[in-house]
């Protein structure tokens, strides 16, 4: 398993359709997955520290979760099939721990309301993670990833995100 940090949550300039950047916390990959726009703005307003004055999905869920004495150890992006990932959410329920299935945009939501870590497979990674200088030389490995060239080219000129532990020390 590698961790992870949410490097930002992106607008396909071409169908408008949300992305997910995911980001090596030790590492250069970079790890783009699809999702729709209710999670993304859900992801992109927690990770921007705005407020709502009403709770939405995700953090009713974290909530609730709370309520019934579990918490949220981490989730981990864990398998891909035909472009479709797969997510598992991990809690801790009174030192048992249980494992629930889960889209990986509904697993990130939680995690950074919960500030738990993410993690992804490494056979996840090898498969559909993207790294900055090959894209810059080569571009994407597949066909199916050209949309990721402005992208790339904006992630080559942005600072590196600082992980949670860089930004409380």
């Amino acid at each position: 398993m590698v961790r992870v940090t949410v490097h930002s949550v992106r607008v396909s300039p071409l169908t408008q359709n949300r992305i997910v950047v995911l980001v090596e916390t030790e590492g250069r990959r970079y790890l783009p997955i699809w999702i729709g726009a209710d999670v993304a703005d859900a992801i992109a307003l927690k990770v921007q520290g705005v407020e709502m004055a009403r709770p939405l999905t995700h953090d009713l869920l974290r909530s609730v979760i709370e309520v019934l004495g579990a918490k949220i150890d981490r989730v981990l992006v864990n398998d891909i099939h035909d472009n479709t990932f797969f997510a598992r959410i991990i809690f801790d329920v009174s030192g048992r721990y249980a494992e629930v299935d889960s889209r990986p945009s509904d697993a990130i939501a939680l995690a950074v309301r919960v500030n738990c870590p993410i993690f992804v497979e490494e056979s996840v990674l090898e498969e559909a993670a993207l790294v900055l200088e090959d894209a810059a030389h080569k571009g994407p490995p597949d066909s199916d990833l050209g949309i990721f060239r402005q992208f790339f080219d904006e992630l080559e000129q942005e600072e590196p995100p600082q992980s949670a532990d860089e930004e409380e020390g």
